[in-house]
């Protein structure tokens, strides 16, 4: 005999913050939801981030607009969650050493701004007065915004499942679907079988065999490990934007009085990726060449091939809402949850929920079908 906890209407499997964006969304539609979680909550790509919230995604519109989007509810997070976020305002910079870059920029600027996206052109002089800290290296111009900001996302996470509790999501961590079956609303977890009506994936880097078991091949590569640096304690140092070196990939946010580092993941040799990092650090940084690096946080992710997430819903023959997925944010799930959960609440509903948000979300149409 089945048992009440054995069974839910929507069973959302993922419990990072996309995960529980959509649990929050759908409770407060009023629909019956379970949230699966194969370890801790955040425990995946959540864990591994560089607590920034920023609108501004270069050369995808799409993500730009679900990230402002999700700006305005991180403003709002407090009424929703009772949970209050830090946010310190300190913008975003991108910096450009090649003519190319600042082309391209302006071409899709454009299409940013429709996404709501505050951003303009500056000078290499008007650069380097938002970030001191760059050296004499070559540089065209720079893309600046001012929606970026530092908050802290283990609050993010505490505060969406405090939420999907209040909601009355049921969460259970330590439970790892292992596959599913829309066919019979099976699903199979390391803790015993569930059965649902309705099936989410939004595991992350677990995702893609999930999403196989439902008929739907999202095409995203192998699990990443993402990793973080930090440097030891600095002198003081004036405040800086979240800057990045477009040519490299180089991040760098202060947090405290060190400076968080990210530039791509490290792959299989961790040590030349490290020595990799360094490098490019002394020569766009050179008051911090020989600074000793030291791992921050990690994390495993998803990936798409074009960054953009996959988002869609695949219908039972009688049009009910079998299997939906929400994946391949390719580090970027923190900076759009919000949204991304309005959207999959939306489509269970039967919602145009992009064009309620401002933004068309059928600009995410690829192979296999998103939103």
């Amino acid at each position: 005999m089945t048992r009440a906890q054995d069974r839910a209407r929507v069973v959302v499997a993922g419990g990072g913050v996309i995960g529980l964006s959509v649990a929050v969304h759908l409770a407060e539609a009023g629909v019956p939801t379970m949230l699966l979680e194969r370890g801790r909550l955040g425990s995946g790509a959540s864990k591994a981030t560089a607590d920034v919230l920023r609108g501004y995604f270069a050369g995808n519109p799409v993500s730009s607009a679900m990230a402002t989007r999700s700006l305005a509810a991180y403003r709002a997070f407090a009424e929703r969650t009772g949970t209050a976020l830090p946010l310190r305002q300190v913008g975003y910079l991108v910096l450009f050493s090649e003519p190319a870059q600042v082309a391209a920029f302006e071409a899709e600027l454009p299409a940013q701004r429709a996404a709501g996206v505050d951003i303009e052109l500056i000078s290499e002089a008007r650069a380097r007065r938002r970030n001191p800290l760059i050296g004499d290296i070559p540089l065209c111009a720079a893309a600046w915004s001012p929606q970026a900001y530092i908050s802290d996302t283990p609050a993010i996470v505490e505060g969406f499942a405090g939420a999907a509790r209040q909601a009355g999501v049921v969460i259970r961590t330590d439970c790892a679907v292992t596959s599913v079956d829309t066919g019979t609303g099976r699903i199979e977890t390391t803790a015993g079988a569930i059965t649902a009506e309705t099936v989410v994936c939004a595991a992350g880097a677990w995702s893609a065999p999930i999403a196989r078991c439902a008929g739907v091949d999202l095409p995203l590569g192998e699990p990443v490990v993402q990793e973080l640096l930090s440097t030891e304690a600095l002198p003081p140092v004036p405040e800086i934007p979240v800057t990045l070196h477009a040519a490299s990939g180089l991040l760098v946010r202060l947090r405290g009085d060190r400076l968080l580092i990210g530039m791509g993941h490290p792959g299989r040799d961790r040590e030349a990726w490290r020595d990799r990092v360094a490098a490019r650090l002394a020569e766009i940084y050179p008051s911090l060449a020989g600074a000793a690096l030291h791992t921050a946080v990690t994390g495993t992710r998803d990936a798409s091939p074009d960054r953009t997430p996959f988002i869609g819903c695949v219908r039972s023959a009688s049009g009910r809402p079998a299997f939906l997925y929400a994946a391949g944010f390719s580090g970027h799930g923190l900076c759009v949850a919000p949204a991304a959960g309005e959207l999959v609440a939306g489509l269970y509903l039967g919602r145009e929920a992009g064009r309620e948000a401002g933004f068309d979300s059928h600009r995410l149409a690829a192979t296999p079908e998103r939103v």
